[in-house]
């Protein structure tokens, strides 16, 4: 069975709840993989969808077409680069500007470069950071704004287990997902002390203003793919439960912290990685 095939989307493919009626979801990376993942994960929940891409328009109209045939909820797709401070600050408005709000952020764009120390460049180092860790932190900056003069809200952000224990060859990419645990609580709590300036913190009617950070482990998407089978055999016996993890069951956990219901947790880092780091 090949990596991908695991993947076949068995998150609910029409509206189960309403827990998220009213809401609207703005995620970066959304076309595929996980972000598409959590995108169909708070659509089954009513929310209402803008899915950010970097490149692709064809694919990006591919997953609109799908999703418009499988939820009734509106959805849209937004391109820009989220490495831009300007573009992250522009999607955000944008996003505002057509739905009225922006009620869930997801941080899920991401890339690799993956090279050995010594052989990376800066480039290679640069281009990693600016997407991973500093189009989270200028997206977030753009939204928690307008979450804050509105009195609630939530951010996600997507990290990795990589953050956490590092990886050979993955300097990069492992400097900036473990940049995003930090940037979490700064903004946890942060966003805490916005909301009691503005007598909003203790609102017996509002729901809170959340940020926290869910770290995958390897999960069965393309970015995977490439990887060689001997090596794979090699990240399976590192992972307790020796199998790779679906988009799926880290969409339910985003889908989770950005419920109503989730207003007590912020700051925290939530991992889904098969017990690779306990």
């Amino acid at each position: 069975m090949g990596v991908l095939e695991i993947t076949a989307d068995e998150n609910v493919k029409i509206r189960v709840g309403d827990k998220l009626k009213g809401r609207v979801a703005f995620v970066t990376g959304g076309t595929r993989g996980i972000g598409e993942a959590i995108c169909r994960s708070l659509a089954s929940q009513g929310a209402t969808i803008a899915a950010g891409y970097s490149g692709n328009d064809q694919k990006a109209e591919e997953f609109r077409e799908r999703f418009t045939k499988t939820y009734s909820t509106p959805v849209s797709i937004h391109k820009g680069n989220v490495g831009n401070p300007e573009d992250c600050r522009g999607r955000v408005a944008e996003v505002i500007e057509k739905y009225g709000r922006l009620d869930i952020l997801v941080n899920n764009a991401g890339i690799t470069i993956d090279k050995t120390v010594l052989k990376m460049t800066d480039d290679d180092w640069y281009d990693v950071l600016n997407v991973n860790l500093s189009g989270a932190f200028f997206l977030s900056q753009a939204a928690l704004r307008h979450m804050a003069e509105r009195g609630s809200g939530r951010i996600v952000n997507v990290s990795s287990v990589i953050g956490e224990t590092g990886n050979i060859g993955q300097a990069n990419y492992a400097a900036s997902k473990s940049g995003m645990f930090g940037l979490t609580k700064t903004l946890a709590r942060e966003a805490c002390l916005l909301l009691a300036r503005s007598g909003k913190l203790n609102d017996p009617e509002g729901i809170g203003l959340t940020i926290n950070t869910v770290t995958p482990g390897f999960i069965a998407t393309e970015m995977v793919e490439h990887i060689p089978e001997k090596v794979m055999t090699q990240i399976l016996s590192h992972i307790p439960l020796g199998r790779l993890g679906k988009p799926q069951e880290v969409a339910r956990i985003v889908h989770f912290l950005s419920a109503d219901a989730s207003s007590y947790i912020t700051g925290q880092v939530w991992g889904v990685n098969g017990g690779m780091d306990m």
